[in-house]
């Protein structure tokens, strides 16, 4: 792989990592509760228990037993009912954090590895990081090249070659992962600044916050009731 292929391909891992932690969901629920409550350590732990949950779910991939659990649809649903509970345990949680002390402690403690401990069992049942590593991930693990400008409408074949991905190797997931990091690191920061211009912002997140959790973990729940019956 030569210089520009590496840093194309790097780059196109830290995408796919932002792709993968950015969207709104359960998990940046909680690292907002987190970093809003307790300050960024406590959102940054929170973040780093979604990471670690997807480095596991990487590893399975690496072993076949994601591509397994995707046979096995009764158990996957038994996962996809204990994260829907587990949701709306969390939701509780977070709806009683709007009638408490509302500042942020600032110690990365207790806190923080409470957080840690509910985006990283979180993780291990949401159905979309699952999911992702089904499709996606798979695809990025399997050896191979991706011309991404390739099949763009109307001009792809003079846009062919100019922006090529090696799926595969060390050089994506370094960028898939990077991304990830990038995504913790500031997300919380954003969320710590914004809470110490605006006071009324805390409780505001603990209750958007219970609120996501509560739907996630309703829809969760239907889907996993639905394919066991």
């Amino acid at each position: 792989m030569g210089p520009a292929e590496l840093v194309t391909t790097t780059g196109a891992g830290v995408v796919f990592g932002l792709a993968l932690a950015a969207p709104p969901g359960p998990m940046n629920a909680i690292i907002a509760e987190e970093s809003v409550l307790r300050g960024w350590p406590a959102g940054f732990r929170a973040g780093l228990g979604a990471m670690t949950a997807d480095f596991i779910f990487f590893l399975l991939s690496l072993g076949g037993v994601v591509a397994a659990l995707n046979r096995l649809p009764r158990l996957r649903a038994a996962m996809v009912i204990v994260g829907g509970g587990l949701m709306w345990y969390f939701a509780l949680d977070a709806a009683r954090s709007t009638r408490e002390t509302l500042a942020p402690s600032g110690d990365g403690g207790t806190a923080g590895g409470k957080g840690f401990r509910k985006a990283f069992v979180l993780a291990l049942t949401n159905p979309y990081q699952i999911l992702f590593w089904l499709t996606v991930g798979v695809g990025l693990l399997a050896p191979g090249r991706i011309d991404v400008l390739a099949h763009t409408p109307y001009v792809g074949d003079s846009l062919t070659g100019l922006l090529i991905v090696q799926t595969g190797t060390a050089a994506l997931l370094v960028g898939l992962f990077g991304g990830i990091v990038v995504w913790i690191v500031g997300f919380p920061a954003t969320l710590v600044a914004a809470r110490r211009r605006v006071e009324s912002l805390a409780p505001l997140v603990a209750g958007v916050s219970a609120l996501v959790l509560a739907g996630f973990g309703t829809l969760f729940l239907a889907d996993g009731v639905t394919t066991l019956l």
